[in-house]
């Protein structure tokens, strides 16, 4: 049966940011498809699973629907989407989120020292978010509105990670900008979110080693839990001005200052725009 909730797709959402935002729609009242490959605990070396986060969805006050999803896979995807239209006819949201981070993304060495397996995180990433729009467009606009977020970071502007990496980030960002260009005249929007350093299942694994936590010490009360974003993005989906912030990338931490949205404990992680740059800004000529 067909929700009256707001509809979303939230990608990659069995842990870390997929998991915080897709918990923070449901306490908005949403219904979650939370995909991905986890489907129990042990399918992957960090807990969650993409049933936990729809329990913990609806636990919230949505509905949450678990889709096993490798986003790697096209007739997954696909399927996905397929499910999303038989069951809800609509749907209002897509947060593109999945990613393969490899296990070597962030061990020393040069690009070309590292395997050329490092390349997944643009199919699991860039890749994927196209599929996903792709997919996801025909649902919005019989509606016409929607809202199309891919999740990012700073390291689409400065030098984080390496070449694979930052390459990945600049292309999410690149490509909601140039579909919300073709998306406006329909409605929707689009637009590139720029997380902060993540409280997140892999952070707290990584913190565990005492070297590293010391090394990432004093950043620890400036981490966002996932859950802010996800707030940030619901708070986008209801402003009025959606339409003028479309096709730019945002960072998440300035507009949960700008639509007085607080962390938990009430924090208000700070912007690290004075560290590590502004926003891509792109150009507006219109090339068809």
């Amino acid at each position: 049966m067909a929700s009256q909730a707001p509809v979303a797709v939230v990608t990659g959402a069995s842990r870390g940011a997929g998991r915080g935002i897709a918990l923070a729609l449901g306490a908005h009242g949403y219904t979650v498809y939370v995909s991905g490959r986890s489907e129990a605990d042990g399918d992957s070396d960090l807990p969650g699973t993409i049933h936990t986060t729809a329990r913990e969805v609806s636990a919230a006050g949505g509905h949450g629907i678990a889709v096993a999803c490798d986003h790697a896979d096209d007739a997954q995807v696909a399927a996905l989407f397929a499910q999303v239209k038989a069951e809800q006819g609509r749907l209002d949201l897509l947060v593109n989120n999945a990613c393969a981070i490899p296990d070597e993304l962030v061990q020393p060495g040069g690009f070309w020292e590292k395997p050329l397996s490092m390349l997944r995180i643009l199919d699991v990433g860039m890749r994927s978010h196209y599929v996903a729009s792709w997919h996801a467009v025909p649902l919005m606009l019989p509606q016409g509105s929607g809202l199309i977020v891919n999740t990012s970071s700073f390291g689409g502007h400065c030098y984080m990670h390496g070449p694979a990496y930052g390459a990945g980030k600049a292309a999410v960002d690149k490509m909601a900008h140039d579909m919300a260009v073709e998306l406006r005249p329909h409605g929707i929007a689009a637009v590139s979110l720029w997380m902060g350093l993540l409280r997140t299942e892999r952070t707290e694994r990584a913190l565990s080693d005492p070297e590293l936590a010391k090394h990432y010490a004093h950043l620890l009360d400036t981490m966002e839990t996932p859950q802010l974003s996800g707030h940030v993005i619901h708070a986008l989906t209801q402003d009025p001005q959606r339409m003028e912030r479309s096709g730019r990338v945002w960072i998440g931490a300035e507009l949960a200052l700008e639509y007085g949205i607080r962390d938990a404990g009430g924090r208000q992680p700070p912007s690290h725009r004075p560290m590590l740059g502004d926003p891509t800004v792109f150009g507006s000529a219109v090339i068809q």
